[in-house]
């Protein structure tokens, strides 16, 4: 049951700081897209994502989007935001985690995954030995799967507490 508990909890990715980084060791970051940069559906990030990007690239931080949807998707995504990407990752295995990695050239335990999904983000970070960050999703999505994990995700939720801005809530 651990492996499906993160190693912090916020709200939205614009509440990620520096400083939290810092605190949890890593050098390096995984990000997921959808709900986590932007909606399902668009393109377009979350209002203040592009601006949290440039910025935390700016403090030295190497960040790679890795998401289990498509290259025809994520891509575009990818690089309209200034970033590399790792699409059909196959979360919650490690493939695609792996495949990040060596672009970060970066070892496990500095790398933090982030994303809005305990059994695809969460436990594939902790199944790849990686720090991770579970966001609260930011819109509503109505597919028939992702509506299964939510519900599968309940119990954990409960269970952990969002952190406030500032209060990373760090442990793992």
């Amino acid at each position: 049951m651990k492996l499906l508990y993160p190693t912090v909890t916020l709200e939205k990715v614009t509440d990620i700081t520096p400083e939290l980084l810092h605190e949890m060791n890593v050098d390096a970051i995984l990000l997921d897209v959808d709900n986590t940069l932007a909606p399902p559906t668009d393109s377009t990030p979350f209002e203040g994502v592009q601006e949290w990007i440039d910025s935390i690239k700016a403090e030295g931080f190497s960040v790679v989007i890795c998401s289990n949807n498509y290259k025809k998707r994520i891509r575009p995504f990818s690089d309209s935001v200034g970033l590399e990407c790792v699409a059909m990752s196959l979360k919650p295995f490690p493939f695609g985690f792996n495949r990040a990695k060596k672009k970060l050239r970066e070892r496990p335990k500095s790398v933090v995954v982030i994303g809005d999904q305990v059994y695809t983000d969460v436990l594939g970070a902790n199944l790849a030995g990686m720090k991770s960050i579970l966001l609260s999703p930011q819109c509503e999505e109505h597919g028939v799967t992702i509506m299964l994990r939510r519900r599968m995700e309940v119990g954990v939720r409960k269970k952990l507490t969002v952190a406030k801005r500032g209060d990373g809530n760090v442990g793992g």
